[in-house]
């Protein structure tokens, strides 16, 4: 998966936009859930001991806040887990888009980002755990979404390592001091 910075708003897309892979090998695959695991342990490394106020600084004008943002990850992977064992054990099935930014308006992306982060461990614990047990075809399966019509197993891993690391940036911006608030 490669990204490019090129005419991006680097406050809005830190790592570039998703490059999806049409057809991963077996080893780029499981070099994709190795990130997809290590991902919790990233977003500890930066947002453990962050102050409240840098916790609810905004990584851009506009944007959402660390808090917020430490609260979607899970929100949305957790979408993507269903997501994936729902192609998994059905027949292209239809999945639902959720409005990601009426959830971040949710009390409880307001509150302590502990749990969240002890629910993102749990959760790419769990995921990727099965993720590394799927082969061959297990990973053309595919679930239909209303926007974006079928997506495989394989397309799907590459957005979710994507997405992860591309709001772990977002932390970053604010970590760093770099966050355009």
């Amino acid at each position: 998966m490669t990204n490019t910075t090129e005419d991006l708003d680097p406050l809005r897309f830190p790592i570039g936009k998703a490059v999806i892979e049409p057809d991963p090998t077996p080893a780029e695959l499981r070099a994709l859930v190795t990130r997809l695991a290590e991902l919790p342990r990233r977003f500890h490394e930066v947002v453990t001991g962050m102050s409240d106020a840098a916790l609810d600084t905004p990584y851009r004008p506009g944007g959402w806040t660390v808090r917020q943002v430490v609260h979607h990850v899970p929100d949305s992977h957790a979408n993507a887990y269903v997501r994936f064992k729902m192609a998994a054990t059905e027949h292209d099935p239809p999945i639902r888009a959720y409005l990601e930014d009426e959830w971040a308006k949710l009390a409880d992306s307001s509150g302590p980002v502990g749990v969240s982060l002890d629910l993102l461990d749990a959760l790419h614990a769990r995921w990727s755990g099965w993720l590394g047990t799927l082969g061959g075809d297990d990973w053309r399966r595919a679930y239909i979404h209303p926007q974006n019509g079928r997506v495989t197993l394989q397309h799907a891993l590459q957005v979710y390592v994507w997405h992860g690391e591309h709001h772990l940036a977002h932390v970053r911006l604010v970590a760093g001091g770099k966050a355009g608030s």
